[in-house]
């Protein structure tokens, strides 16, 4: 039976360039902080795919810094937690995010709420952020704003660029930070446009292996150290990030992202026309409703049906050899509906009865067709399944 893998936002297979740099760097196995010529053949390494990351982030390592860390949820801790433990705050700080993030956004503010900060969650209901009541969040106490570019379950596309310069104008002094894990070679983004003080990637969104995210910040961010460390050790990674760096994992990264930014546009509009045709074609069953953001990413889509939960048909489609997702992988055992279901606009019922089919431009019309069949069949025939 042909596996059809629809779940690209969870994690990707590895692509050919993430498993050929992978396999050269097994034998490079010195110490990145050595001095000798086996420390520095990794090191050589670490700063090919350092350079690699910024290019494709749209920056370089004269306006912008690079920490790799072990995945995308470390790189998230590290902007957050190390942004508010990097100095003393007066009076009660506000970290500003919104109703959507992923749980490692989430569970942060959880944590800093408990240490006496005040947490302001911005709507975005439709899939777009609430404009209005950013503004109005914002003031003097403001210490931090982290935003998601992409959600990763809906897909939506949130306007971040305005979001943060708006935030710099009303609350210059706090650190913006923005959660590219589900935009990064998804959708165009440069950094620097984004207005920003940091960016969270991660390697096996996008072909590498897993194990391995990255933290980019500016250069003006290191000069008046607005990062303190969440782990401690050796000091490598700047002294941000200590622990002997994956050197495989990271010379895969780095090569994941050579082979795919320069397909970016090409992987899009295939992913694209792939969605399109999947809403074309469920278009007609009185069942099925699509989760559309006005502006959404190409890979991404959220498909709600009136009769059957998520799990139920999570495995129905994957006995048929269809990989799809109930939600975030990183929520999917949560006993309660999905938070950006719900703040998208969901109910509860219609949130524990929405799929996500997040794709790759490695399949075709006909995958998507095969889809759409089965998925039409187990709505139809697991009615009423509890």
């Amino acid at each position: 039976m042909k596996e059809i893998y629809f779940d690209n936002s969870a994690t990707t297979p590895l692509c050919k360039g993430a498993r050929e740099a992978a396999v050269r760097v097994m034998d490079i196995y010195g110490n990145p902080s050595s001095l000798h010529s086996a420390g520095l053949a990794a090191e050589k390494e670490l700063n090919a795919a350092r350079n690699a990351v910024l290019s494709a982030l749209g920056s370089d390592k004269t306006k912008g810094r690079l920490v790799f860390c072990g995945c995308g949820s470390e790189a998230n801790n590290l902007a957050i937690l190390g942004a508010a433990r990097a100095k003393s705050f007066r009076g009660t700080p506000t970290v500003i995010t919104t109703d959507s993030e992923h749980p490692t956004i989430e569970n942060q503010l959880k944590v800093l709420e408990g240490e006496g900060w005040r947490a302001v969650r911005i709507p975005t209901r439709g899939g777009s952020l609430d404009m209005a009541a950013l503004e109005a969040a914002l003031d003097g106490s403001t210490a931090i704003v982290s935003l998601m570019h992409v959600n990763n379950e809906t897909g939506a596309i949130y306007d971040v660029a305005t979001a943060f310069k708006m935030a710099r104008k009303k609350a210059p002094q706090a650190f913006l930070h923005c959660d590219a894990i589900q935009a990064f070679l998804k959708i165009p983004m440069n950094v620097h446009r984004l207005g920003c003080d940091a960016v969270s990637v991660s390697a096996h969104k996008v072909g590498g292996m897993k194990g391995v995210g990255a933290l980019w910040f500016t250069a003006e961010v290191e000069k008046q150290r607005r990062l303190s460390p969440v782990i401690y050790g050796g000091g490598q990674e700047m002294g941000l990030r200590s622990g002997t760096e994956n050197t495989v994992g990271i010379a895969s990264f780095g090569g994941a992202v050579a082979e795919n930014s320069a397909r970016l546009a090409d992987n899009a509009r295939k992913c694209r026309a792939l969605t399109e045709r999947i809403i074309e074609r469920l278009g007609d069953c009185a069942e099925i409703s699509f989760n559309l953001p006005e502006a959404r990413a190409p890979h991404i889509l959220s498909i709600t049906n009136s009769r059957v939960r998520s799990e139920t048909l999570v495995h129905f489609l994957s006995a048929r050899g269809i990989f799809v997702s109930a939600g975030s992988a990183c929520s999917s055992h949560a006993k309660h509906s999905s938070p950006s279901l719900i703040a998208f606009g969901l109910n509860a019922d219609a949130a524990e009865k929405t799929i996500r089919v997040s794709l790759s431009a490695e399949y075709g019309e006909e995958d998507c067709d095969y889809l759409c069949t089965c998925l039409a069949e187990g709505v139809t025939t697991l009615a009423g399944t509890r």
